[in-house]
């Protein structure tokens, strides 16, 4: 099976039984998982100072793992990005390492794709993904076997109801995207990337609709999203509506989007931080993005 290094670039690990407990079940896998020195440590919120994080990706860097995989997320990636080592990370991508993580690794990932043009993975995080007290999520862990195997095969995703006419079929695009608020905090610097006719996906999490249409708003009016061949929304959750919302909503926001752009905007991607959180390849080619018709999904929030 892989060899799996887990490192802890951004918050530090608060729940170290589930950190176990997804120890255990890569293992169980028959997975050899290596942990990073300072996997554990801690800083103020962080998973060290600065220099301790920027120390762990080199070492994972130098792993030679096959997979490079995140403890956790939160927050504090992009006080690194002008010290990361980029050339050793590529290097390391160049010799079969594959880097997995989600949320406030979006910011890694953005730039390493900036800076050197490699391929990372939108995916699970050890503690959140699998290290829950219940059973992992089967598509979730069905999908990582995948990309330990080399053989990612995709997945398919139940639609809204204002999908479930549409038919998509994107050629040639780059696959991008990640957690909304940490991709926008990066726009106007050196470290986010010039993507024209992509794929871009977001999702996020505690974001309040009004947030989100911010954001979105700020990359409508910097020209990104009208430079993208389709948007496909993943999972926006943990945030709570008020009264005074009167019938403000996620959906508000995605309709008023369709209203604004061209291209298609796509909901339910199972992506995010939730359960069912498939891996997929950042900053990647799709040579076929075909949204087929499986059914509508009561659970979705932009109903």
């Amino acid at each position: 099976m892989s060899h799996i290094y887990i490192f802890s670039p951004s918050s530090a690990v608060r729940d170290k039984a589930a950190f176990k407990r997804g120890l255990k079940r890569l293992r169980a896998q028959g997975h050899e998982v290596e942990i990073d020195a300072d996997a554990l440590s801690s800083h103020m919120r962080f998973a060290g100072d600065d220099e301790t994080r920027l120390n762990a990706i080199a070492r994972a860097a130098a792993s030679g793992a096959n997979i490079a995989m995140i403890s956790r997320g939160g927050y504090g990636l992009t006080r690194l990005l002008t010290k990361l080592p980029y050339k050793a990370i590529a290097k390391s991508i160049d010799n079969g390492t594959q880097y997995v993580g989600l949320s406030d690794f979006t910011a890694f990932q953005l730039a390493v794709y900036a800076k050197t043009q490699r391929i990372t993975w939108q995916g699970p995080a050890l503690g959140e993904d699998f290290g829950p007290e219940g059973e992992p999520d089967d598509i979730m862990s069905a999908c990582f076997e995948d990309l330990c195997l080399e053989q990612g095969e995709g997945t398919g995703w139940r639609l809204s109801k204002d999908d479930i006419s549409k038919s998509v079929k994107v050629n040639n695009a780059v696959l991008w995207g990640g957690n909304l608020a940490v991709l926008t905090s990066m726009l106007g610097t050196p470290y986010f990337p010039t993507i024209k006719g992509g794929v871009l996906f977001l999702e996020d999490v505690g974001e309040h609709p009004y947030k989100v249409e911010r954001m979105l708003t700020q990359l409508f009016n910097a020209g990104v999203l009208s430079q993208q061949k389709a948007i496909v929304f993943g999972q926006f959750t943990n945030y709570k509506l008020v009264p005074h919302d009167k019938g403000f909503k996620m959906k508000t926001v995605i309709d008023r989007l369709r209203t604004q752009l061209k291209i298609p905007v796509l909901t339910g991607l199972p992506f995010g931080h939730v359960p069912t959180n498939y891996a997929s390849p950042a900053n990647d080619f799709v040579d076929e993005f075909i949204n087929e018709i499986l059914a509508t999904n009561p659970s979705n929030p932009f109903n």
